[in-house]
């Protein structure tokens, strides 16, 4: 069984379009979503896989979609290859753990961002101006302090390049008033109950990405949940307020390209086999924490 898939190759299948890192297939009624294991850092997708990554996004994602599924519905209509329509079957061994069968849902055009902690770009906005994405805060925050209560920002959503972070203002101008206020509760009310359950197994969940869509007439959740690609993972026993902390995601290549100097667009450098070794093992780790599971 291949266990690193940078890109796909199911030819029989219609192929739909290729994201920063999944690949995604037209089934007809439904999608067939493929996690590769490529890597985006700074939206520059880097030019190496990092091994298990796409089984590990998709596993986690399933967990978290599983625990909210009597709060809000979500996309999911298979998870288990043997499940899958008929024509997927020639390539169950490369869909194996990192693939899912979704309804077609309308994405919303914006992406609802939760922090409960300051970091990356907040943290930066916040020493320019005392405010996060124009949410005035406290003046006494350090780097890594938890926020007296989660704050919702939204941002822009780019294909290629950079989201950019927006106000909630701007969001109501974008999606409408009625559905920002309802995926700002949705999201707050998911973070805070996730940071809950991720606490009791050593994780802190400093910040989140939800993406929201319709089906059906339906508000719905939909791409990934609460993965260490669309959240800040911190090991609890190691946070420490007033500085940067070690975490599950891909800080990790994010610092090693600060390291080097990286510019922050594309191509990505070749990075070395420590790093995506390192990696890949952080990615691992969070699965197995979360879920009790190990990579397969």
């Amino acid at each position: 069984m291949n266990n690193t898939i940078y890109e796909t190759n199911f030819p029989t299948l219609k192929f739909l379009k290729r994201g920063k890192v999944r690949d995604i297939y037209d089934l007809g009624e439904h999608l067939l979503i493929v996690a590769t294991d490529r890597l985006s850092a700074f939206d520059v997708v880097m030019p190496q896989p990092i091994p298990y990554k796409g089984k590990v996004l998709t596993q986690i994602s399933n967990y978290w979609f599983d625990v909210f599924k009597d709060f809000i519905p979500n996309h999911l209509v298979a998870t288990e290859v043997e499940k899958f329509p008929n024509e997927c079957q020639p390539y169950k061994d490369q869909l194996q753990g990192r693939s899912v069968v979704v309804k077609k849902a309308k994405p919303l055009a914006v992406e609802c961002i939760v922090r409960g902690y300051i970091s990356g770009s907040g943290w930066n906005d916040y020493k320019k101006t005392k405010s996060v994405c124009g949410i005035p805060l406290p003046d006494n925050l350090v780097e890594s302090s938890k926020f007296p209560e989660p704050i919702f920002t939204p941002s822009t959503k780019a294909e290629v390049g950079h989201d950019e972070n927006i106000s909630f203002k701007e969001a109501e101008e974008i999606i409408g008033k009625e559905i920002a206020e309802k995926v700002n509760n949705y999201a707050i009310e998911i973070y805070k109950r996730a940071a809950i359950i991720a606490e009791t197994k050593g994780i802190i969940i400093a910040d989140t990405k939800f993406e929201f869509g319709f089906f059906q007439g339906d508000l719905i959740l939909i791409d990934e949940l609460l993965t260490p690609d669309s959240s800040r993972f911190w090991p609890q026993a190691k946070y420490k307020p007033g500085t940067s902390q070690d975490s599950f995601d891909k800080q990790y290549v994010r610092d090693y390209l600060l390291s080097i100097n990286f510019n922050k667009q594309p191509p990505g450098p070749m990075m070395p086999e420590e790093v995506i070794k390192k990696t890949s093992e952080l990615y691992s780790e969070a699965l197995k924490i979360l879920t009790g599971k190990y990579v397969e």
